[in-house]
């Protein structure tokens, strides 16, 4: 039976009511890809719309806390932290960013996680646009897990 599917086909949340709480931490991260005068404008901080990667950085860290406002059947958590982390890639005109999200509660953080990389990236996007509308958001995705029933995951 589908955990979000009731006994007559409707929509539900999943009761979370009777599982333990456990320390959770989710780490996705995601590539936007770009001209390099648009790489140029990030760096330099000469993009019209202000510094692009810290602003990023805050969209990231908004939309981890309201993930449930977006995403049907998420929970609202009670979120422990959000930690972000912005790699460039000068020779291919990059930005990797990648988020980790932590909570001590009863269900994870996997979807707060890769909403914030993408909401981050989209960030990116939108603030340097008018340099370059050819950028390519790639590669969002979750990373590692751990805590709860399901236990460590990590891509390898």
């Amino acid at each position: 039976m589908l955990t979000h599917i009731d006994e007559n086909d409707r929509p539900k949340m999943v009761d979370v009511s009777n599982k333990d709480i456990t320390t959770r931490i989710a780490r996705a991260s995601g590539m936007i890809k770009m001209s390099p005068d648009a790489f140029l404008a990030i760096k330099q901080n000469t993009g019209k719309k202000g510094p692009v990667l810290q602003t990023a950085v805050i969209a990231a860290i908004m939309a981890a806390k309201k993930t449930s406002e977006l995403i049907p059947m998420c929970h609202p958590l009670l979120i422990s932290g959000v930690d972000c982390d912005i790699a460039e890639d000068s020779q291919n005109f990059s930005f990797t960013l990648s988020v980790s999200v932590k909570i001590d509660g009863k269900t994870g953080v996997e979807m707060e996680a890769l909403t914030a990389v993408s909401v981050g990236l989209l960030t990116i996007y939108d603030m340097i646009k008018a340099i370059d509308k050819t950028m390519v958001i790639t590669n969002i995705k979750l990373d590692e897990k751990s805590g709860g029933k399901s236990g460590k995951y990590t891509r390898l």
